[in-house]
């Protein structure tokens, strides 16, 4: 039992991880695609990792012999199935829904702006800088 207490933690832990990484890659990627991905692998990883834990301690549980644990696991079971096929599915169609709304990927060389109308065009714009003069003035 105690191999299943610390499979039930490292799962835990490792999923812990996952979320938590996956959270600052949301805050921190610099655009729409690169945050699909970071949220793609919380729901995958991070809540697979996460719900296999808990499976480790219903089945722990289920050593000792409480017998109503069993649609426990086949629930976190399904959960994870659930999550492990309509995750990626569901960033793709974001991805595609973005792509076909004109949003660009980000690039290396890009200047950081990450907004769907600074990312539309490719010639700079003449007006701001006029304008940021004509305030400065």
């Amino acid at each position: 039992m105690i191999a299943l207490d610390a499979l039930a933690w490292i799962l835990t832990l490792g999923g812990l991880a996952f979320v938590i990484t996956g959270s600052s890659g949301l805050l921190r990627l610099p655009d729409l695609f690169t945050r699909l991905h970071a949220a793609g692998m919380t729901d995958t990883m991070g809540a697979g990792l996460l719900l296999a834990g808990m499976a480790a301690h219903v089945v722990r549980g289920i050593f000792d012999g409480d017998t109503e644990l069993w649609m426990v696991l086949v629930r976190l079971v399904l959960v994870y199935l659930f999550l492990f096929f309509t995750s990626p599915i569901a960033s793709h169609a974001l991805a595609r829904a973005a792509l076909d709304a004109g949003v660009r990927p980000w690039r290396s060389g890009d200047d950081g702006m990450t907004s769907a109308g600074a990312a539309e065009s490719d010639e700079p714009s003449q007006g701001g800088d006029d304008a940021d003069q004509g305030e400065a003035r």
